[in-house]
Protein backbone atom coordinates (compact mmCIF):
# COMPACT_ATOMS: atom_id res chain seq x y z
CA UNK A 1 0.00 0.00 0.00
CA UNK A 2 1.38 3.43 -0.98
CA UNK A 3 2.60 5.66 1.81
CA UNK A 4 2.79 9.43 2.12
CA UNK A 5 6.12 11.26 2.14
CA UNK A 6 4.92 13.62 4.89
CA UNK A 7 7.84 14.69 7.05
CA UNK A 8 10.41 13.45 4.52
CA UNK A 9 12.70 15.66 2.45
CA UNK A 10 14.93 14.32 -0.30
CA UNK A 11 18.48 15.46 0.44
CA UNK A 12 20.21 14.23 -2.72
CA UNK A 13 19.55 12.65 -6.09
CA UNK A 14 20.96 9.14 -6.30
CA UNK A 15 24.12 9.79 -8.32
CA UNK A 16 24.85 13.11 -6.62
CA UNK A 17 26.33 11.12 -3.74
CA UNK A 18 30.02 10.15 -3.71
CA UNK A 19 32.75 9.06 -1.33
CA UNK A 20 32.80 12.64 -0.01
CA UNK A 21 29.41 11.91 1.59
CA UNK A 22 30.54 8.83 3.55
CA UNK A 23 29.26 9.09 7.12
CA UNK A 24 26.38 11.44 6.23
CA UNK A 25 22.74 10.65 6.85
CA UNK A 26 20.77 11.10 3.62
CA UNK A 27 17.30 10.60 2.19
CA UNK A 28 17.03 9.42 -1.40
CA UNK A 29 13.97 8.67 -3.54
CA UNK A 30 13.43 7.00 -6.89
CA UNK A 31 12.44 3.90 -8.81
CA UNK A 32 13.64 0.39 -8.03
CA UNK A 33 15.82 -0.89 -10.88
CA UNK A 34 16.29 -4.36 -9.39
CA UNK A 35 16.50 -6.19 -6.06
CA UNK A 36 18.75 -9.00 -4.77
CA UNK A 37 17.61 -10.86 -1.63
CA UNK A 38 20.56 -12.58 0.05
CA UNK A 39 18.71 -13.76 3.17
CA UNK A 40 20.06 -11.50 5.89
CA UNK A 41 20.82 -8.78 3.34
CA UNK A 42 18.65 -7.15 0.67
CA UNK A 43 20.29 -5.03 -2.03
CA UNK A 44 18.21 -2.58 -4.07
CA UNK A 45 19.46 -0.59 -7.05
CA UNK A 46 17.63 2.73 -6.83
CA UNK A 47 17.32 4.85 -9.98
CA UNK A 48 16.44 8.45 -10.68
CA UNK A 49 17.37 10.79 -13.53
CA UNK A 50 20.91 11.25 -12.13
CA UNK A 51 21.81 7.55 -12.15
CA UNK A 52 21.79 4.46 -9.91
CA UNK A 53 22.65 4.05 -6.23
CA UNK A 54 22.89 0.78 -4.29
CA UNK A 55 20.80 0.57 -1.09
CA UNK A 56 21.70 -2.01 1.57
CA UNK A 57 18.97 -3.33 3.87
CA UNK A 58 20.50 -5.31 6.76
CA UNK A 59 18.40 -7.18 9.29
CA UNK A 60 18.80 -5.27 12.56
CA UNK A 61 20.01 -2.00 10.98
CA UNK A 62 16.42 -1.12 10.08
CA UNK A 63 13.11 -2.21 11.58
CA UNK A 64 12.00 -5.79 11.02
CA UNK A 65 8.93 -4.66 9.07
CA UNK A 66 11.05 -2.44 6.77
CA UNK A 67 13.46 -5.31 6.16
CA UNK A 68 10.61 -7.68 5.28
CA UNK A 69 9.01 -5.13 2.95
CA UNK A 70 12.35 -4.47 1.26
CA UNK A 71 12.52 -8.17 0.40
CA UNK A 72 9.12 -8.00 -1.31
CA UNK A 73 9.76 -4.88 -3.40
CA UNK A 74 9.67 -5.30 -7.18
CA UNK A 75 11.08 -3.34 -10.12
CA UNK A 76 9.61 0.13 -10.70
CA UNK A 77 8.24 0.54 -7.16
CA UNK A 78 8.80 4.14 -6.05
CA UNK A 79 10.47 4.27 -2.66
CA UNK A 80 12.10 6.68 -0.20
CA UNK A 81 15.05 5.52 1.90
CA UNK A 82 16.82 7.24 4.78
CA UNK A 83 20.19 5.93 5.86
CA UNK A 84 23.95 6.44 6.14
CA UNK A 85 26.35 6.63 3.20
CA UNK A 86 29.03 3.97 3.65
CA UNK A 87 31.80 2.46 1.57
CA UNK A 88 30.68 -0.63 -0.31
CA UNK A 89 31.41 -3.76 1.67
CA UNK A 90 31.63 -6.00 -1.40
CA UNK A 91 33.25 -5.46 -4.79
CA UNK A 92 33.26 -1.97 -6.23
CA UNK A 93 31.31 -1.31 -9.45
CA UNK A 94 33.41 1.00 -11.62
CA UNK A 95 30.61 1.14 -14.23
CA UNK A 96 28.62 3.38 -11.85
CA UNK A 97 29.58 6.85 -10.63
CA UNK A 98 28.33 5.63 -7.22
CA UNK A 99 30.11 2.29 -7.54
CA UNK A 100 32.28 2.74 -4.45
CA UNK A 101 29.48 3.62 -2.01
CA UNK A 102 26.04 2.47 -0.87
CA UNK A 103 23.38 3.71 1.54
CA UNK A 104 22.79 1.54 4.59
CA UNK A 105 19.03 1.87 5.07
CA UNK A 106 17.55 2.88 8.42
CA UNK A 107 13.97 3.42 7.20
CA UNK A 108 11.89 2.69 4.11
CA UNK A 109 8.69 4.13 2.68
CA UNK A 110 6.96 2.63 -0.34
CA UNK A 111 5.53 5.71 -2.07
CA UNK A 112 3.99 3.84 -4.98
CA UNK A 113 3.73 0.24 -6.16
CA UNK A 114 4.09 -0.88 -9.77
CA UNK A 115 2.69 -3.58 -11.96
CA UNK A 116 5.22 -5.55 -14.01
CA UNK A 117 6.15 -3.19 -16.89
CA UNK A 118 5.63 -4.42 -20.49
CA UNK A 119 9.37 -4.22 -21.14
CA UNK A 120 12.55 -3.83 -19.07
CA UNK A 121 13.58 -0.28 -18.19
CA UNK A 122 17.14 -0.50 -19.42
CA UNK A 123 19.64 1.18 -21.72
CA UNK A 124 19.84 0.26 -25.41
CA UNK A 125 16.45 -1.42 -25.24
CA UNK A 126 15.84 -4.18 -27.77
CA UNK A 127 12.06 -3.76 -27.38
CA UNK A 128 10.26 -2.85 -30.62
CA UNK A 129 9.90 0.92 -31.02
CA UNK A 130 6.12 0.62 -31.47
CA UNK A 131 5.80 -0.93 -28.01
CA UNK A 132 8.13 1.59 -26.43
CA UNK A 133 6.21 4.52 -27.94
CA UNK A 134 2.86 3.10 -26.80
CA UNK A 135 4.25 3.14 -23.25
CA UNK A 136 6.38 6.23 -23.79
CA UNK A 137 6.05 7.30 -20.13
CA UNK A 138 7.97 4.11 -19.26
CA UNK A 139 10.39 4.41 -22.16
CA UNK A 140 11.28 7.90 -20.92
CA UNK A 141 12.58 6.34 -17.70
CA UNK A 142 15.41 4.64 -19.60
CA UNK A 143 18.77 6.25 -18.71
CA UNK A 144 19.86 6.76 -22.33
CA UNK A 145 16.63 8.60 -23.23
CA UNK A 146 16.92 10.67 -20.04
CA UNK A 147 20.49 11.65 -20.93
CA UNK A 148 19.29 12.74 -24.38
CA UNK A 149 16.57 14.98 -22.94
CA UNK A 150 18.88 16.37 -20.26
CA UNK A 151 21.41 17.29 -22.96
CA UNK A 152 18.59 18.89 -24.97
CA UNK A 153 17.68 21.03 -21.96
CA UNK A 154 21.33 22.03 -21.52
CA UNK A 155 21.58 23.12 -25.17
CA UNK A 156 18.45 25.29 -25.02
CA UNK A 157 19.59 26.86 -21.74
CA UNK A 158 23.00 27.61 -23.23
CA UNK A 159 21.41 28.99 -26.43
CA UNK A 160 19.27 31.42 -24.46
CA UNK A 161 22.26 32.59 -22.43
CA UNK A 162 24.63 32.88 -25.42
CA UNK A 163 22.25 34.84 -27.61
CA UNK A 164 21.15 37.10 -24.73
CA UNK A 165 24.81 38.01 -24.20
CA UNK A 166 25.04 38.75 -27.94
CA UNK A 167 22.22 41.31 -27.65
CA UNK A 168 19.33 39.12 -28.85
CA UNK A 169 15.85 39.52 -27.37
CA UNK A 170 13.66 36.44 -26.84
CA UNK A 171 10.24 37.26 -28.28
CA UNK A 172 7.33 34.84 -28.78
CA UNK A 173 5.39 34.84 -32.05
CA UNK A 174 1.82 33.56 -32.59
CA UNK A 175 0.80 29.92 -32.96
CA UNK A 176 -2.43 30.82 -34.78
CA UNK A 177 -1.39 32.39 -38.10
CA UNK A 178 -2.61 33.16 -41.59
CA UNK A 179 -2.19 30.30 -44.06
CA UNK A 180 0.43 31.00 -46.75
CA UNK A 181 0.41 28.09 -49.23
CA UNK A 182 3.97 28.67 -50.54
CA UNK A 183 6.10 25.96 -48.90
CA UNK A 184 5.04 22.79 -47.11
CA UNK A 185 1.42 21.87 -46.36
CA UNK A 186 -0.13 23.74 -43.42
CA UNK A 187 -1.88 22.28 -40.40
CA UNK A 188 -5.19 24.15 -40.30
CA UNK A 189 -7.25 25.18 -37.26
CA UNK A 190 -10.93 26.05 -37.84
CA UNK A 191 -12.30 29.24 -36.30
CA UNK A 192 -15.55 29.03 -34.31
CA UNK A 193 -16.17 32.79 -34.35
CA UNK A 194 -15.32 33.20 -38.05
CA UNK A 195 -17.34 30.41 -39.73
CA UNK A 196 -15.59 28.87 -42.74
CA UNK A 197 -12.26 30.52 -41.91
CA UNK A 198 -9.10 28.84 -40.69
CA UNK A 199 -5.89 29.64 -38.90
CA UNK A 200 -2.69 27.82 -39.81
CA UNK A 201 -0.15 26.56 -37.30
CA UNK A 202 3.24 28.15 -38.10
CA UNK A 203 5.65 26.31 -40.40
CA UNK A 204 8.18 28.78 -39.03
CA UNK A 205 8.02 32.29 -37.50
CA UNK A 206 9.45 33.69 -40.77
CA UNK A 207 7.06 36.58 -41.47
CA UNK A 208 6.70 37.58 -37.82
CA UNK A 209 10.44 37.76 -37.24
CA UNK A 210 10.83 39.94 -40.34
CA UNK A 211 8.11 42.21 -38.95
CA UNK A 212 10.05 42.39 -35.67
CA UNK A 213 13.02 43.70 -37.66
CA UNK A 214 10.70 46.31 -39.22
CA UNK A 215 9.69 47.20 -35.66
CA UNK A 216 13.25 47.93 -34.60
CA UNK A 217 13.99 44.98 -32.31
CA UNK A 218 17.33 44.49 -34.05
CA UNK A 219 18.16 40.95 -32.84
CA UNK A 220 15.45 38.36 -32.14
CA UNK A 221 15.73 34.79 -30.83
CA UNK A 222 13.08 32.18 -30.06
CA UNK A 223 12.95 28.49 -29.19
CA UNK A 224 10.05 28.10 -31.60
CA UNK A 225 7.56 25.29 -32.11
CA UNK A 226 6.80 24.69 -35.80
CA UNK A 227 4.35 22.47 -37.69
CA UNK A 228 4.45 20.99 -41.20
CA UNK A 229 1.98 18.50 -42.61
CA UNK A 230 4.49 16.56 -44.70
CA UNK A 231 5.76 13.02 -45.08
CA UNK A 232 7.94 11.89 -42.20
CA UNK A 233 11.50 10.55 -42.22
CA UNK A 234 13.96 9.61 -39.48
CA UNK A 235 14.85 13.28 -39.01
CA UNK A 236 11.36 14.76 -39.48
CA UNK A 237 8.29 15.18 -37.28
CA UNK A 238 4.97 16.96 -37.90
CA UNK A 239 5.81 19.24 -34.96
CA UNK A 240 9.37 20.21 -34.24
CA UNK A 241 11.49 22.86 -32.54
CA UNK A 242 13.75 25.51 -34.02
CA UNK A 243 16.33 27.81 -32.54
CA UNK A 244 15.10 30.71 -34.64
CA UNK A 245 16.80 34.08 -35.07
CA UNK A 246 16.78 37.27 -37.13
CA UNK A 247 19.27 40.16 -37.19
CA UNK A 248 19.12 43.70 -38.61
CA UNK A 249 21.82 45.70 -40.39
CA UNK A 250 23.82 42.57 -41.26
CA UNK A 251 25.04 40.61 -44.26
CA UNK A 252 25.99 36.94 -44.73
CA UNK A 253 29.29 37.07 -42.83
CA UNK A 254 27.70 38.63 -39.74
CA UNK A 255 25.15 35.82 -39.42
CA UNK A 256 27.74 33.11 -40.01
CA UNK A 257 30.15 34.63 -37.48
CA UNK A 258 27.74 34.70 -34.53
CA UNK A 259 26.50 31.20 -35.31
CA UNK A 260 29.98 29.74 -35.63
CA UNK A 261 30.77 31.04 -32.16
CA UNK A 262 27.48 29.59 -30.86
CA UNK A 263 28.24 26.14 -32.32
CA UNK A 264 31.77 26.20 -30.92
CA UNK A 265 30.48 27.11 -27.45
CA UNK A 266 27.75 24.44 -27.45
CA UNK A 267 30.12 21.65 -28.47
CA UNK A 268 32.90 22.79 -26.13
CA UNK A 269 30.72 23.20 -23.03
CA UNK A 270 28.38 20.25 -23.51
CA UNK A 271 30.42 17.70 -25.49
CA UNK A 272 33.96 18.79 -24.63
CA UNK A 273 34.66 18.96 -28.38
CA UNK A 274 36.78 21.74 -29.89
CA UNK A 275 35.25 22.99 -33.15
CA UNK A 276 37.94 24.75 -35.25
CA UNK A 277 36.82 28.16 -36.52
CA UNK A 278 36.13 29.48 -39.03
CA UNK A 279 33.98 26.63 -40.34
CA UNK A 280 34.64 25.37 -43.85
CA UNK A 281 32.52 26.99 -46.57
CA UNK A 282 31.49 25.49 -49.90
CA UNK A 283 29.19 26.81 -52.60
CA UNK A 284 26.09 24.83 -53.53
CA UNK A 285 27.54 24.13 -56.98
CA UNK A 286 30.78 22.76 -55.54
CA UNK A 287 28.88 20.60 -53.04
CA UNK A 288 26.74 19.08 -55.80
CA UNK A 289 29.69 18.53 -58.14
CA UNK A 290 31.92 16.94 -55.47
CA UNK A 291 29.40 15.11 -53.27
CA UNK A 292 26.11 14.97 -55.21
CA UNK A 293 24.35 16.60 -52.26
CA UNK A 294 23.61 20.07 -50.88
CA UNK A 295 24.22 18.63 -47.40
CA UNK A 296 27.45 16.69 -47.97
CA UNK A 297 29.00 14.38 -45.43
CA UNK A 298 32.67 15.38 -45.51
CA UNK A 299 33.90 12.77 -43.01
CA UNK A 300 35.08 10.62 -45.93
CA UNK A 301 36.14 10.98 -49.57
CA UNK A 302 34.66 8.96 -52.43
CA UNK A 303 33.96 12.25 -54.23
CA UNK A 304 32.18 12.46 -57.56
CA UNK A 305 34.32 12.98 -60.66
CA UNK A 306 32.90 14.37 -63.93
CA UNK A 307 33.79 12.14 -66.89
CA UNK A 308 31.66 13.99 -69.45
CA UNK A 309 34.57 15.51 -71.39
CA UNK A 310 36.26 12.09 -71.62
CA UNK A 311 33.28 10.18 -73.04
CA UNK A 312 31.38 12.89 -74.92
CA UNK A 313 32.20 11.35 -78.31
CA UNK A 314 32.42 7.70 -77.30
CA UNK A 315 30.48 4.86 -78.98
CA UNK A 316 28.46 4.05 -75.84
CA UNK A 317 25.01 5.55 -76.47
CA UNK A 318 24.05 5.74 -72.77
CA UNK A 319 26.99 8.08 -72.09
CA UNK A 320 26.87 10.08 -75.33
CA UNK A 321 23.08 10.61 -75.23
CA UNK A 322 23.08 11.74 -71.58
CA UNK A 323 25.64 14.43 -72.41
CA UNK A 324 23.90 15.43 -75.66
CA UNK A 325 20.67 15.99 -73.70
CA UNK A 326 22.39 18.36 -71.25
CA UNK A 327 23.20 15.79 -68.60
CA UNK A 328 26.51 14.34 -67.49
CA UNK A 329 28.51 11.17 -66.82
CA UNK A 330 30.07 11.01 -63.35
CA UNK A 331 31.79 8.39 -61.21
CA UNK A 332 32.84 7.54 -57.68
CA UNK A 333 35.79 5.37 -56.67
CA UNK A 334 34.97 2.85 -53.93
CA UNK A 335 38.58 2.34 -52.90
CA UNK A 336 39.60 -1.20 -51.99
CA UNK A 337 36.26 -2.71 -53.06
CA UNK A 338 37.36 -4.54 -56.22
CA UNK A 339 36.71 -7.85 -54.46
CA UNK A 340 33.06 -6.95 -53.82
CA UNK A 341 30.92 -9.96 -54.89
CA UNK A 342 28.74 -9.57 -57.98
CA UNK A 343 25.59 -10.03 -55.85
CA UNK A 344 26.59 -7.04 -53.73
CA UNK A 345 27.27 -4.92 -56.81
CA UNK A 346 23.82 -5.91 -58.17
CA UNK A 347 22.29 -4.71 -54.87
CA UNK A 348 24.07 -1.38 -55.27
CA UNK A 349 22.66 -1.10 -58.80
CA UNK A 350 19.15 -1.82 -57.43
CA UNK A 351 19.77 0.81 -54.73
CA UNK A 352 20.80 3.34 -57.41
CA UNK A 353 17.57 2.66 -59.34
CA UNK A 354 15.57 3.79 -56.28
CA UNK A 355 17.05 7.25 -56.88
CA UNK A 356 16.23 7.39 -60.59
CA UNK A 357 19.13 5.57 -62.24
CA UNK A 358 18.30 3.42 -65.24
CA UNK A 359 21.42 1.40 -64.42
CA UNK A 360 25.06 1.69 -63.38
CA UNK A 361 28.28 0.98 -65.22
CA UNK A 362 31.29 -0.19 -63.27
CA UNK A 363 34.96 -0.92 -63.64
CA UNK A 364 36.74 -3.46 -61.42
CA UNK A 365 40.52 -3.01 -60.98
CA UNK A 366 41.77 -6.29 -59.49
CA UNK A 367 45.01 -6.42 -57.50
CA UNK A 368 46.74 -8.83 -59.85
CA UNK A 369 44.63 -9.18 -62.99
CA UNK A 370 43.51 -7.08 -65.98
CA UNK A 371 40.73 -4.50 -65.57
CA UNK A 372 37.22 -6.00 -65.79
CA UNK A 373 34.32 -4.01 -67.24
CA UNK A 374 31.46 -4.46 -69.67
CA UNK A 375 32.37 -1.00 -71.01
CA UNK A 376 35.24 -2.56 -72.95
CA UNK A 377 32.64 -3.46 -75.61
CA UNK A 378 32.09 0.26 -76.30
CA UNK A 379 35.16 2.13 -75.03
CA UNK A 380 38.77 1.80 -76.08
CA UNK A 381 41.49 0.79 -73.64
CA UNK A 382 42.74 4.38 -73.78
CA UNK A 383 39.28 5.77 -72.85
CA UNK A 384 38.96 3.32 -69.95
CA UNK A 385 42.48 4.24 -68.79
CA UNK A 386 41.57 7.94 -68.81
CA UNK A 387 38.48 7.23 -66.69
CA UNK A 388 40.61 5.30 -64.18
CA UNK A 389 43.12 8.15 -64.11
CA UNK A 390 40.37 10.77 -63.57
CA UNK A 391 39.03 8.97 -60.49
CA UNK A 392 42.56 8.16 -59.23
CA UNK A 393 41.84 4.46 -59.52
CA UNK A 394 44.43 1.88 -58.47
CA UNK A 395 44.58 -1.90 -58.08
CA UNK A 396 41.90 -3.04 -55.62
CA UNK A 397 39.38 -0.28 -56.48
CA UNK A 398 35.80 -0.41 -57.80
CA UNK A 399 34.59 2.47 -60.00
CA UNK A 400 30.83 3.11 -60.25
CA UNK A 401 29.52 5.31 -63.09
CA UNK A 402 26.12 6.99 -63.63
CA UNK A 403 24.89 8.82 -66.74
CA UNK A 404 21.67 10.89 -66.91
CA UNK A 405 20.36 14.38 -66.20
CA UNK A 406 22.58 16.16 -63.67
CA UNK A 407 19.95 16.06 -60.94
CA UNK A 408 19.57 12.28 -61.24
CA UNK A 409 23.33 11.65 -61.47
CA UNK A 410 23.96 13.77 -58.36
CA UNK A 411 21.16 12.06 -56.46
CA UNK A 412 22.26 8.55 -57.46
CA UNK A 413 25.98 8.91 -56.75
CA UNK A 414 25.46 11.13 -53.70
CA UNK A 415 23.31 8.48 -52.06
CA UNK A 416 25.47 5.63 -53.33
CA UNK A 417 28.61 7.01 -51.65
CA UNK A 418 26.69 7.26 -48.36
CA UNK A 419 25.35 3.72 -48.69
CA UNK A 420 28.81 2.30 -49.35
CA UNK A 421 30.20 4.26 -46.38
CA UNK A 422 27.45 2.78 -44.17
CA UNK A 423 28.19 -0.73 -45.42
CA UNK A 424 31.92 -0.24 -44.73
CA UNK A 425 31.09 1.22 -41.29
CA UNK A 426 33.44 4.18 -41.75
CA UNK A 427 31.08 6.87 -40.39
CA UNK A 428 32.31 7.89 -36.93
CA UNK A 429 29.46 9.50 -34.94
CA UNK A 430 32.03 11.24 -32.73
CA UNK A 431 33.74 12.96 -35.66
CA UNK A 432 31.83 16.25 -35.95
CA UNK A 433 32.49 17.83 -39.37
CA UNK A 434 30.73 21.16 -39.93
CA UNK A 435 30.27 22.94 -43.22
CA UNK A 436 28.51 26.04 -44.53
CA UNK A 437 26.88 25.52 -47.93
CA UNK A 438 26.37 28.91 -49.60
CA UNK A 439 25.11 30.48 -52.83
CA UNK A 440 22.12 28.21 -53.36
CA UNK A 441 20.03 28.67 -56.50
CA UNK A 442 17.36 31.26 -55.80
CA UNK A 443 14.73 29.31 -57.74
CA UNK A 444 14.02 25.76 -58.85
CA UNK A 445 11.72 24.81 -61.70
CA UNK A 446 8.70 22.67 -60.87
CA UNK A 447 7.80 20.42 -63.81
CA UNK A 448 4.58 19.56 -62.00
CA UNK A 449 3.41 23.18 -61.69
CA UNK A 450 5.14 24.48 -64.82
CA UNK A 451 6.74 27.41 -63.00
CA UNK A 452 9.70 28.47 -60.93
CA UNK A 453 9.39 28.07 -57.14
CA UNK A 454 11.52 29.61 -54.42
CA UNK A 455 14.16 27.10 -53.24
CA UNK A 456 13.88 28.60 -49.73
CA UNK A 457 11.05 31.17 -49.60
CA UNK A 458 9.90 34.24 -51.59
CA UNK A 459 11.75 36.69 -49.31
CA UNK A 460 15.29 35.42 -49.99
CA UNK A 461 17.65 38.03 -51.44
CA UNK A 462 19.26 37.26 -54.80
CA UNK A 463 23.00 37.83 -55.13
CA UNK A 464 23.31 41.36 -56.48
CA UNK A 465 25.58 40.37 -59.37
CA UNK A 466 22.96 37.83 -60.59
CA UNK A 467 19.96 40.19 -60.65
CA UNK A 468 20.63 40.88 -64.35
CA UNK A 469 19.56 37.28 -65.13
CA UNK A 470 16.25 37.37 -63.23
CA UNK A 471 14.15 37.81 -66.41
CA UNK A 472 16.29 36.11 -69.06
CA UNK A 473 17.58 33.09 -67.09
CA UNK A 474 15.92 32.83 -63.64
CA UNK A 475 17.46 29.41 -62.93
CA UNK A 476 20.94 30.98 -63.08
CA UNK A 477 20.30 33.40 -60.20
CA UNK A 478 22.04 32.53 -56.94
CA UNK A 479 20.63 33.40 -53.54
CA UNK A 480 22.26 34.96 -50.50
CA UNK A 481 21.27 31.79 -48.69
CA UNK A 482 23.28 29.48 -46.47
CA UNK A 483 22.84 26.15 -44.71
CA UNK A 484 24.90 24.79 -41.85
CA UNK A 485 25.57 21.06 -42.33
CA UNK A 486 26.92 18.52 -39.87
CA UNK A 487 27.92 15.02 -40.99
CA UNK A 488 25.55 14.99 -43.94
CA UNK A 489 22.56 16.45 -42.08
CA UNK A 490 21.25 19.98 -42.58
CA UNK A 491 21.29 21.50 -39.09
CA UNK A 492 19.86 24.84 -40.09
CA UNK A 493 19.37 27.27 -42.89
CA UNK A 494 18.80 30.92 -43.52
CA UNK A 495 19.32 33.82 -45.84
CA UNK A 496 19.62 37.53 -46.27
CA UNK A 497 16.08 38.82 -46.84
CA UNK A 498 14.82 41.14 -49.55
CA UNK A 499 14.20 44.61 -48.11
CA UNK A 500 13.87 46.59 -51.36
CA UNK A 501 10.29 46.77 -52.69
CA UNK A 502 11.32 46.65 -56.37
CA UNK A 503 13.27 43.40 -55.89
CA UNK A 504 10.43 41.87 -53.85
CA UNK A 505 7.96 42.83 -56.57
CA UNK A 506 10.19 41.21 -59.22
CA UNK A 507 10.54 38.06 -57.08
CA UNK A 508 6.75 37.66 -56.84
CA UNK A 509 6.48 38.24 -60.60
CA UNK A 510 9.02 35.48 -61.36
CA UNK A 511 7.17 33.12 -59.02
CA UNK A 512 3.97 33.70 -61.02
CA UNK A 513 2.11 35.85 -58.47
CA UNK A 514 -0.06 38.68 -59.72
CA UNK A 515 0.26 41.85 -57.58
CA UNK A 516 -3.22 41.04 -56.21
CA UNK A 517 -2.24 37.48 -55.25
CA UNK A 518 0.96 38.67 -53.57
CA UNK A 519 -0.96 41.27 -51.60
CA UNK A 520 -3.70 38.81 -50.64
CA UNK A 521 -1.15 36.43 -49.08
CA UNK A 522 1.53 38.78 -47.77
CA UNK A 523 -0.16 42.18 -47.68
CA UNK A 524 0.61 42.80 -44.00
CA UNK A 525 4.34 42.30 -44.64
CA UNK A 526 4.36 44.38 -47.83
CA UNK A 527 2.52 47.17 -46.00
CA UNK A 528 5.08 47.06 -43.19
CA UNK A 529 7.88 47.41 -45.73
CA UNK A 530 6.42 50.78 -46.83
CA UNK A 531 7.42 52.33 -43.53
CA UNK A 532 11.18 51.84 -43.42
CA UNK A 533 12.65 48.35 -43.26
CA UNK A 534 16.28 47.66 -42.34
CA UNK A 535 18.46 45.19 -44.24
CA UNK A 536 18.03 41.96 -42.30
CA UNK A 537 18.95 38.27 -42.34
CA UNK A 538 18.32 35.21 -40.24
CA UNK A 539 18.79 31.53 -39.61
CA UNK A 540 16.95 28.70 -37.88
CA UNK A 541 18.40 25.48 -36.48
CA UNK A 542 16.46 22.25 -36.27
CA UNK A 543 16.97 21.69 -32.54
CA UNK A 544 15.83 18.06 -32.75
CA UNK A 545 18.39 17.27 -35.47
CA UNK A 546 21.17 19.04 -33.55
CA UNK A 547 20.47 16.99 -30.41
CA UNK A 548 20.17 13.77 -32.46
CA UNK A 549 23.68 14.29 -33.84
CA UNK A 550 25.16 15.40 -30.52
CA UNK A 551 23.83 12.28 -28.76
CA UNK A 552 24.56 9.86 -31.62
CA UNK A 553 20.88 8.84 -31.79
CA UNK A 554 19.63 7.22 -35.00
CA UNK A 555 16.34 9.13 -35.05
CA UNK A 556 14.97 12.40 -33.69
CA UNK A 557 12.29 10.30 -31.97
CA UNK A 558 15.03 9.39 -29.47
CA UNK A 559 15.51 13.05 -28.47
CA UNK A 560 11.86 14.22 -28.37
CA UNK A 561 9.85 13.52 -25.23
CA UNK A 562 6.60 12.54 -26.97
CA UNK A 563 7.21 11.97 -30.69
CA UNK A 564 4.85 10.92 -33.45
CA UNK A 565 5.39 7.93 -35.75
CA UNK A 566 5.56 7.84 -39.55
CA UNK A 567 1.87 8.43 -40.16
CA UNK A 568 1.98 11.46 -37.79
CA UNK A 569 0.04 9.62 -35.08
CA UNK A 570 0.83 9.24 -31.37
CA UNK A 571 0.76 5.60 -30.31
CA UNK A 572 0.48 6.54 -26.62
CA UNK A 573 -2.52 8.93 -26.73
CA UNK A 574 -3.94 7.57 -30.03
CA UNK A 575 -4.01 11.09 -31.50
CA UNK A 576 -5.38 12.11 -33.93
CA UNK A 577 -8.84 10.81 -33.14
CA UNK A 578 -12.49 11.56 -33.88
CA UNK A 579 -14.32 14.36 -32.04
CA UNK A 580 -17.96 14.78 -31.04
CA UNK A 581 -20.40 15.93 -33.69
CA UNK A 582 -21.33 18.80 -31.37
CA UNK A 583 -17.76 20.16 -31.61
CA UNK A 584 -17.82 19.89 -35.40
CA UNK A 585 -21.20 21.64 -35.55
CA UNK A 586 -19.83 24.51 -33.46
CA UNK A 587 -17.05 24.87 -36.04
CA UNK A 588 -19.45 24.55 -39.01
CA UNK A 589 -17.53 21.51 -40.23
CA UNK A 590 -18.89 18.41 -41.92
CA UNK A 591 -16.36 15.64 -42.54
CA UNK A 592 -16.41 13.33 -45.54
CA UNK A 593 -14.24 10.26 -44.96
CA UNK A 594 -13.47 8.36 -48.18
CA UNK A 595 -14.41 4.68 -48.18
CA UNK A 596 -11.40 2.37 -48.07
Amino acid sequence: MAESMAGLHRTHRCAELSEKNIGEKVTVMGWVQKTRNKGGLVFIDLRDRSGILQILFENGACSESDFERAGRIRSEFVIAVTGEVIERGGAFNDNLTTGHIEVKAESLRILSESETPPFPIEEDSKTREEVRLKYRYLDLRRPDIQRNLILRSQVTTLARKFFAEEGFLEIETPMLCKSTPEGARDYLVPSRVHPGSFYALPQSPQLYKQLLMCSGYDRYIQIARCFRDEDLRADRQPEFTQIDMELSFVDVDDVLDVNERFIAKVFKEIKGVEVPLPLQRMTWQEAMDRFGSDKPDIRFGMELKDLSDLVRDCDFGVFANAIAEGGSVRAINAEGQASMPRKKIDKLIAFAKDFGAKGLSYIVIPEDAPVKTALSKFLSEEEIAKIIERVEGKPGDLILIAADKNKIVWDVLGNLRLEIARQLDILDKNDFRFLWVTEFPLLEYSEEEGRFKAMHHPFTMPMEEDLKYIDSDPGRVRAKAYDIVLNGTELGGGSVRIHQSDIQKKMFEVLGFTPEQAYEQFGFLLDAFKYGVPPHAGLAYGLDRLIMLMTGADSIREVIAFPKVKDASCLMTEAPGPVDKKQLDELFINTVVPEE
